[in-house]
């Protein structure tokens, strides 16, 4: 039935997957996706929107590269806004509602119409494994399918275990059947695993809310897009979400399905979503709150299912009902399903390297809720970076690997194997010490000339990124030569409420003043016709901006990362003897032992490594 041997097989065809067998395929590997359901390709398991705080960074940095999240995204937005623009655009981030069945379907057909990429349907039941090296898979029927390297993204299928109230049955999420056997065959290879939890809220019928009583919430009213590139559209109509509260009367209620939740009777042992918690845990976390922001949010664009954002809940279907008629706006609520807990199995992260290829099993990678990560995008970008480097092992080609200063997906990889986690991670601005550098708006500057490199992204992707880098440093420097007169800059002050000019000034100067936009700029004849005449869009625009006003920011930024980079030039060597540095500290010793960091920079961060070590290692390294 199969090739004699595949150059990648992907097993499992969520965000991570889809995004895994895409990028392998596409990077010229011969390429297998094996999944549970061939009709739930990149299923919207929880909430039906993409991007979000960091998240919508990590998106435009998925599509800079050569992948599909933005294009999918875009393709079947019924909303989108951009989130904190009322801060520095180092916090912009893009977010769309999804129409959640066009979302997997657009996904199927980008994926059936990428050359390399065959398909098939059934469960992976474990890996085939030769000396230390992957050979391939089996599955439950009992087939050996042979390959050169595996990607494993299995997200919450392993040994999954569902909870609504005291109830329980296994299950990869509602109406699909958990994946077993994987997790033994890794455990017996000498990987520690655990447990995670996560859950998600209950879907109802719209016809049976008042949305008089909730709150309007929706899109921009100019909306724009995820993609670089020209084969989506920003979206010409929207559809509106709403807001609505729980009260102190929705928590009395809640609160007596208490003895009946798995969350605190002790049937739930795991650790769920610090950043996205249960309503359950938000009353029991914050009980000085009496109310709680419940997010309405339509499944897509005619169907009339809802989802409650901010209800997730593994409490009896009973008591969730009871509960949530005494929300504004759901008094007559009906319920198409409950809300639910998901347990399932995780492989600590600090088991891989910057590749996201395992320690213990060349050839083998791992991608996704199997390293503890929570959210389609951070699965999708890790599903990105498995796919490329399983192409580019195969091909005896450098890994690719991305540095904290040079994107998200590198903060979010870097994070998890070199700190690990026990709680499902999230990304968040706050993650990236260098998010000045790493905005939604430049991230094919940052990345789309590295992926051309190593053949994902196109030739054409590059052309549109350099011809947007052109028109926006050509900008910035008619702003420099250019100087404009009291006359015609004083009004414009004036009514920014900023000091007049007394004598001509260069316009970049003045730009560069905090409440000065783009918009008042653009009242300058001169500006508005070079606009005019060298056809600039929106995104050259908010690009010269962001270069004038936070210059100095962004140049700050650069100072440290080249500072940074300098360590993690510093390469460790795989097999070294930490042993043999006798002033290490026993628990940095321990530490390095068990990580085995690439680099010092690597090193450095590393929780319970301390600046002394550091120094003994860098004295060490200069010998």
């Amino acid at each position: 039935m199969f090739e004699k041997e595949y150059d990648v097989i992907v097993v499992g065809g969520g965000h991570a997957g889809s995004e895994a067998a895409a990028a392998a395929a596409n990077m010229g590997s011969k390429t297998l996706l094996i999944t549970m359901n061939l009709q739930n390709i990149a299923q919207m398991s929880c909430n039906p929107a993409m991007g979000g705080i960091a998240k919508g960074q990590i998106v435009r940095e998925i599509d800079a590269m050569g992948g599909y999240s933005g294009i999918v995204s875009d393709k079947t937005a019924i909303q989108f806004k951009m989130l904190n623009k009322s801060k520095g655009p180092a916090m912009w981030s893009p977010r769309v509602q999804s129409d959640r069945m066009r979302f997997a379907e657009e996904w199927r057909l980008q994926l059936e119409n990428t050359f390399n990429l065959d398909f098939y349907q059934e469960m992976v039941s474990g890996i085939l494994v030769e000396g230390d090296a992957i050979v391939g898979v089996k599955t439950s029927l009992g087939l050996e399918v042979r390959a050169k390297s595996v990607v494993l993204t299995n997200g919450t299928f392993l040994n999954g275990l569902i909870h609504i109230g005291e109830k329980q049955f296994g299950g990869g999420r509602a109406g699909e059947r958990a994946a077993t056997g994987i997790t033994k065959d890794l455990v017996d290879l000498g990987f520690d695993s655990g447990r995670m939890k996560t859950g998600t809220p209950p879907r109802v019928d719209g016809r049976s809310l008042d949305f008089s009583k909730m709150i309007l919430q929706p899109g921009d009213e100019v909306p724009e897009k995820f993609s670089y590139s020209d084969v989506t559209k920003p979206l010409t109509k929207q559809r509106a979400c709403h807001m609505s509260y729980t009260s102190s009367r929705v928590h009395e209620l809640l609160k007596e399905g208490f003895d009946r939740s798995p969350m605190f009777n002790g049937s739930i042992q795991s650790i769920g979503p610090r950043y996205c918690p249960s309503i359950e845990d938000k009353i029991n976390r914050f009980a000085d709150k009496d109310r709680h922001q419940l997010f309405v949010e339509p499944e897509g664009w005619n169907t009339v299912e809802y989802y409650i954002n901010g209800f997730s809940t593994s409490l009896p279907e009973d008591v969730q009902f009871k509960a949530l008629r005494e929300c504004d706006g759901f008094k007559n609520v009906k319920f198409f399903r409950p809300g639910y807990a998901i347990e399932y199995d995780y492989f600590p992260p600090t088991q891989l390297k910057h590749t996201l290829e395992t320690k213990l099993v060349s050839g083998l990678y791992f991608a996704g809720q199997i390293n503890g990560t929570t959210g389609y995008e951070e699965a999708a970008a890790q599903g990105l970076m498995a796919g490329i480097n399983a192409s580019l092992k195969i091909q005896a080609k450098e890994p690719f690997i991305l540095k904290r200063n040079e994107a998200y997906i590198g903060v979010l990889i870097d994070d998890l194997i070199t700190k690990g986690t026990e709680e499902p991670y999230r990304m968040f601005t706050s993650r990236a010490e260098y998010r000045t550098l790493l905005r939604q708006d430049n991230a094919d500057f940052r990345l789309t000339p590295r992926s051309y490199d190593i053949g994902l992204a196109s030739e054409k992707r590059l052309r549109t990124m350099e011809k947007k880098k052109s028109d926006a440093n050509a900008f910035i420097q008619f702003f420099k030569d250019t100087s404009v007169n009291p006359e015609t800059m004083n009004p414009i002050l004036e009514d920014n409420n900023s000091s007049v000019i007394s004598q001509s000034d260069k316009m970049f100067k003045l730009f560069s003043r905090p409440n000065i936009t783009m918009e008042d700029m653009r009242k300058i004849d001169s500006v508005e016709t070079y606009i005019s005449e060298n056809e600039l869009d929106h995104e050259v625009l908010e690009q010269t901006e962001i270069q004038v006003k936070y210059a100095g920011y962004i140049q700050k930024e650069k100072n440290n990362a080249d500072k940074l980079n300098r360590l993690e030039g510093i390469k460790i060597p795989e097999n070294f003897d930490y042993s043999k540095l006798k002033s290490l500290s026993y628990e940095a010793r321990e530490k390095l032992t068990n990580i085995r960091p690439a680099t010092v920079s690597q090193a450095s961060r590393i929780s319970g490594v301390s600046p002394n070590d550091i120094s003994v290692m860098l004295v060490y390294m200069g010998r």
